[in-house]
């Protein structure tokens, strides 16, 4: 009889325990909800055009998909001297419209080759045509390139599905939450930017919720979600801080940037500030290598966690500061390579005219990427020791903490 009575009264606490863990987790998705309206809402607002704007000459123009019906004269022929064996001349083609207002019609168009601009086509090649209207109501097109939207189309849809299969529903959490990131950041951090809102209180705010909706969407609702994402913000922010204090001691701003000029142009006047938009750079490209970091360390402090609850908050900060010395180093390499590798082209021209030293280093792009890389290097660094310690202080609370 008491055996029959203890197993009912372990059942009980048992339902009641899952029943404490839903309401958890829905109260989490009640959050999650109201955080995702507030931003989808924020989106719209920001995106609603502004009474009295004039649209931009960039937004006015037509850009059409076409195909190449005939070569009609091919005048280019390979040169060797300039262009690598590029063909560089002229043709004349035959085009037929395939979208918009001018969807079917037939067109001619001159396409001038150069060792640069250079797309060389062959009939039934796919490409984008400019339609140009004049005062007067007639129209032409000119050649602005190749229709890559397929082939890019089919590229990133490859990355997805193999992301999906191959990762499971933890491959379907992290594409969520990329998508999220970049949607994110498209349609919020970008126009709050624009009309002027404070930079870098707007990047943090889109950093934390995507940090937190990204680790959300991978890992769910759980204490190691919630230290991942404290250090993921903690760290970002240490980076930003970072940069900012070299770019004031340096002095570096948004203004030492290569497209200032253009940003202050045509933005100033909707209320763009460009000073804050170097930190804000730093804190966007530390996001995902300082995302990594966190939820890496998290993860094994819980798993240690989970295999010895008696463990105390000390044996679990050593254990993850342990852990998280192998990830430093790649994960610094990771941004530091990434410089390297979106800088080549300037790296070679820089050995290719042998520019002195002193000269370099002082350059406005290179003290950029230069703070942009150590900064978001620094914030991993920082980001292994402090995820390390909220997470053994809060998961070594409870003998077990789901």
């Amino acid at each position: 009889m008491l055996k029959k009575l203890y197993g009912k009264l372990e059942i009980s606490i048992n339902a009641l325990e899952s029943w404490m863990k839903e309401r958890k987790n829905l109260a989490g998705l009640l959050v999650g909800i109201v955080i995702l309206g507030g931003l989808i809402g924020c989106a719209i607002w920001l995106n609603q055009p502004v009474e009295g704007e004039v649209p931009t000459s960039a937004s006015q123009m037509a850009y059409e998909k076409a195909s190449v019906t005939a070569v009609l004269e091919d005048g280019a022929v390979p040169d060797y001297e300039d262009a690598e064996g590029r063909r560089v001349g002229t043709q004349e083609l035959e085009i037929r419209i395939l979208t918009g207002t001018h969807k079917g019609e037939i067109m001619s168009l001159t396409n001038y080759m150069s060792a640069l601009f250079n797309v060389d086509v062959e009939k039934g090649d796919q490409i984008i045509v400019r339609i140009m209207t004049d005062e007067d109501g007639s129209y032409y097109a000119s050649l602005f390139n190749y229709n890559r939207g397929i082939v890019l189309g089919v590229f990133v849809l490859i990355f997805f599905i193999l992301l999906a299969v191959l990762g499971g529903k933890k491959g379907l959490g992290a594409l969520l939450g990329l998508l999220f990131t970049l949607a994110s950041i498209w349609f919020v951090l970008i126009p709050c930017l624009i009309r002027g809102i404070p930079a870098i209180a707007a990047t943090v705010g889109i950093v934390a919720v995507t940090a937190a909706g990204a680790l959300v969407l991978l890992n769910g609702f759980s204490l190691k979600t919630l230290c991942s994402v404290l250090g993921c913000v903690i760290g970002v922010v240490a980076a930003g801080g970072i940069a900012a204090l070299v770019g004031n001691i340096t002095p570096m701003n948004g203004f030492n940037m290569p497209e200032a000029e253009n940003l202050l142009l045509y933005g100033a006047d909707k209320g763009m500030k460009i000073s804050g938009l170097l930190v804000c750079g730093v804190l966007i490209s530390a996001l995902g290598a300082v995302m990594d970091v966190a939820l890496g360390i998290a993860s094994s402090i819980w798993e240690l966690h989970e295999q010895n609850p008696s463990l105390p908050g000390r044996a679990l900060f050593r254990s993850g500061m342990h852990i998280g010395r192998d990830a430093m180093g790649t994960m610094a390499n990771t941004l530091i390579l990434a410089f390297a590798g979106s800088s080549l082209n300037m790296l070679i021209l820089v050995q290719t005219y042998d520019i002195p030293f002193i000269q370099l280093i002082n350059t406005d792009y290179i003290c950029i990427e230069i703070i942009q890389s150590v900064a978001g290097a620094l914030g991993i660094l920082l980001t292994v020791p402090i995820v390390a310690f909220i997470s053994a202080r809060l998961m070594a609370r409870g003998k077990r903490v789901s």
